[in-house]
């Protein structure tokens, strides 16, 4: 079988270097703020539903060291890059090539600190199909959100917490799944600009979490209303994610 032309991309000014297909889906900024947006701490353990490459499994494990990562893809070709991609960037990650809805035993007997997900935009039936397969997997999918919330909800322990980056009009979608399951709800819209609506949220739940729903600031990812200058314009702090592998601090 002819090998699929690939590309070695930096992110993280370098700290992570993310073997992905030339053609087909490629990670960009989204899978950065979900690992910024996890809360994890040195010596937990971390599950990624739909690892695809592995960008925000290695993005966390660049932030926090000490960390052991279960990736859970269900394409053959993205799993054996996240697998390549974990031994090259040094992460302690086991990727398993299955369908989240039906994991192997060695997955569903645990209980993870953290589960974390970036799942398809897109309903498949509401979307146009891609020339690239492994692109119409990854950004249309046959798994209702509820489902990958209550998987997500099973595999965490007491307290543990589940971080999720989505499109901003499927927010409903995800409270109502996490109605039942998961609390302590908070949403944490990602704006491109001031002034323009959310494109994304990022949403996260805890285990047996009571606090309050907290619907926080967005976080704006340029500066300016618009885009008036060459570069990237990106704001301070989605310069301190996207850059300098900072924390997204929830609150701030």
């Amino acid at each position: 079988m002819t090998a699929r032309p690939e590309t070695c991309d930096a992110f993280l000014m370098g700290r992570v270097q993310l073997h992905q297909p030339e053609r087909g889906y490629r990670a960009g900024v989204d899978p950065v703020l979900l690992a910024a947006a996890t809360p994890a701490e040195q010596g937990e353990t971390v599950l990624e539903l739909g690892c695809g490459a592995g960008a925000a499994s290695l993005c966390l494990n660049a932030r926090v060291a000490g960390l052991e990562f279960v990736g859970v893809e269900l394409q053959p070709y993205y799993a054996d890059l996240a697998r390549r991609n974990a031994a090259e960037n040094a992460a302690n990650m086991d990727v398993v090539q299955s369908d989240i809805r039906n994991m192997p035993l060695t997955v569903r007997d645990r209980r993870f600190n953290h589960v974390i997900a970036n799942p398809p935009y897109y309903l498949k039936e509401k979307s146009t199909a891609s020339v690239d397969a492994g692109r119409d997997v990854a950004v249309s999918g046959e798994t209702p959100l509820e489902t990958w919330i209550d998987i997500a909800s099973r595999r965490l322990a007491p307290r543990g917490v589940f971080t999720m980056i989505q499109k901003a009009d499927r927010l409903l979608d995800i409270l109502s799944a996490l109605e039942g399951r998961l609390g302590s709800v908070r949403v944490r819209p990602i704006q491109a600009r001031s002034g323009r609506a959310a494109r994304l949220v990022v949403v996260q739940a805890r285990k047996l979490g009571r606090a309050d729903f907290v619907l926080e600031a967005p976080l704006r990812m340029h500066d300016g209303p618009r885009h008036e200058r060459d570069g990237d314009s990106y704001s301070d702090k989605a310069l301190a994610i996207l850059r300098n592998s900072a924390a997204l601090d929830w609150g701030n």
